[in-house]
């Protein structure tokens, strides 16, 4: 009975620890965008969208924010993007915390830099 109990006391311990989870973000991003290169709206963050064919879900009729063409950045900014800060801005923290769609570093570090230099609709 002693065994038993050890056993069981044990596996839940075990179980408790590798269950934990938390959101939290990437340390840092695998892919850094020069600090003096700068990050347009329409030829570097738009094209994200296109590529993975965010407006699928995110147009007019679906879900927000509506990121077909004629709509996208009014739809972001500020609703969706905090213009300096990456962090608590939805459409960073959906894309890098929740995988959202599963865009790649590269992409993220994009938007992360667009965001944080102030999120111009350059």
């Amino acid at each position: 009975m002693k065994k038993l109990l050890k056993i069981v006391l044990v596996s839940s311990i075990t179980l408790l620890f590798f269950s934990c989870y938390y959101d939290e973000f990437p340390e840092e991003v695998a892919v850094v965008i020069p600090e003096n290169q700068v990050v347009s709206f329409a030829d570097d963050i738009a094209p994200i969208f296109v590529t993975y064919n965010c407006t699928e879900c995110h147009n007019a009729t679906g879900q927000s924010p509506n990121l077909t063409a004629s709509s996208q950045y009014t739809s972001l900014v500020p609703s969706y993007v905090i213009a300096g800060n990456s962090n608590s801005s939805d459409l960073y923290t959906m894309l890098a915390i929740n995988d959202h769609r599963n865009v790649d570093a590269e992409s993220l570090a994009l938007i992360k830099k667009w965001i944080d230099d102030g999120a111009e609709n350059n």
